[in-house]
Parts: C-alpha cells; sequence; structure tokens
C-alpha cells in the first residue's frame, strides 16, 4: 500500500488530471494522444522501429497514456511483444487513472483491457509487458539491469520538477540504453539539453506540439 504522501494529488480541468504538487497537467489540455504520438512515438522514429522485444523506458509513468498509445501504435504495426518500463513517484489510483483514460473513446478498446490487467505494478498481456518501478528515479534507475531502445522523457517541466532532469539522471538514462538508442522528450531547455549532450546522445531541436515551439530527440552515439 502506497502512503499518501506518495500518492498523485490531483485537481481536475475537465477530463485532464493536474498535479498539485508539480502545478503541471500530466498531458495535453488540446489532444493528449495526438501529444504523444508527436513528441514520443514520431520523436524516437517510431512505429518505423517496432520490432519483436522493443523496449522502451519512461520517466513518469502518470496516467498511463504514453505507454496505452504506444501499444496501439505497436499492435497496427508490428507483431510479437512490446515491452515498456516506466519510473513514477507519485503513482495515481486505479480510479484516478481510469477517468483520465476515459477521455479518450478511440482508445477505449484496448485502455479496458490495459486497465483489467494491470495490477499497479504489472501489465501482462499477450503483446504488451508493463513493468512500473515505484519511488523516486534517482534512486531507483541506477539499481535497474535493464536497456531501453527508447526512450520518452515525460516528467512535469524542468522548471517545476528539476530532479526528474538533473545530469546525473540523463547519465543514467543514457546507462540503461542500447547503443543506437533513443530519448523524445517535450521540453527544449537549455539545461536538459546540454545535460543529453554530455551523457552521450547527439541531440536534435525538433518543432514541438502545440503550443510548444521546439522538443528534444536524439540518439546514443
Amino acid at each position: 500500500m502506497q502512503n499518501d504522501d506518495h500518492r498523485a494529488d490531483l485537481d481536475w480541468r475537465g477530463n485532464v488530471p493536474v498535479s498539485r504538487r508539480f502545478d503541471d497537467p500530466y498531458f495535453s489540455l488540446e489532444d493528449g494522444p495526438a501529444e504523444t504520438e508527436h513528441t514520443f512515438l514520431a520523436g524516437n522514429d517510431l512505429p518505423a522501429r517496432f520490432r519483436d522485444g522493443f523496449h522502451i523506458a519512461e520517466l513518469g509513468f502518470g496516467t498511463g497514456l504514453n505507454a496505452l498509445c504506444a501499444w496501439a501504435s505497436f499492435r497496427t504495426h508490428a507483431t510479437g511483444t512490446l515491452r515498456f518500463t516506466t519510473f513514477e513517484a507519485y503513482p495515481m489510483s486505479k480510479d484516478e487513472r481510469a477517468s483520465a483514460l476515459d477521455a479518450f473513446p478511440a482508445l477505449a478498446e484496448l485502455a479496458e483491457p490495459f486497465l483489467a490487467a494491470f495490477d499497479g505494478v504489472n501489465a501482462d498481456l499477450p503483446s504488451l509487458k508493463l513493468r512500473v518501478i515505484h519511488g523516486d528515479a534517482r534512486e531507483t534507475l541506477p539499481r535497474w539491469d535493464g536497456h531501453a531502445d527508447a526512450w520518452f522523457l515525460d516528467g512535469f517541466a524542468p522548471a517545476k520538477n528539476p530532479e526528474l532532469w538533473a545530469p546525473d539522471l540523463m547519465a543514467e538514462v543514457a546507462r540503461h540504453t542500447v547503443p543506437g538508442g533513443s530519448f523524445a522528450t517535450y521540453t527544449a531547455a537549455g539545461a536538459v539539453r546540454r545535460a543529453l549532450a554530455d551523457a552521450g546522445f547527439t541531440v536534435t531541436r525538433s518543432p514541438g506540439y502545440g503550443r510548444k515551439r521546439h522538443m528534444s530527440c536524439g540518439v546514443l552515439s
């Protein structure tokens, strides 16, 4: 059982959950799935790179929307199983997550089995193996023994949640990436880009989603 101090603390703007702790929404107020597709899927050259066993890792599980969108894309464009490992310090309750995902009827066919299979830590489905690692990523990521083909860096805004974008943590992201692996993130903050470049990524600034002028993506050299 999670201590209440380590649970998500939410307000709602319509169907969009907003973190009181970080004063930041969990996904775009305009179109969450479109933001995920533009930023995290296209930013990692997906679905073109998908294959059986492809492994995505993520900082910031949140509602599970990114995992759900990645799974939907994988099912359409690849065969086999998608692996998805995500790190979350302040998990939502099952009901909160279901309420957030209810906003996307186009994903309902997958959201139902996704939510039914997810026990708070794992979701074991025929084409998706999801694992959520709870706790501070600065402590949990260094202990992780996995390596990702692609990273979704989706913590709250660097100005509001700087710990999740610190150089030491970006170095751990690189250390847990396969050679030639990639990352994508909605932020183009200079400090984040420098930290990722120093960690070994070739960093590119690209057009962002919606009102965001720029985002960042890159490949591990």
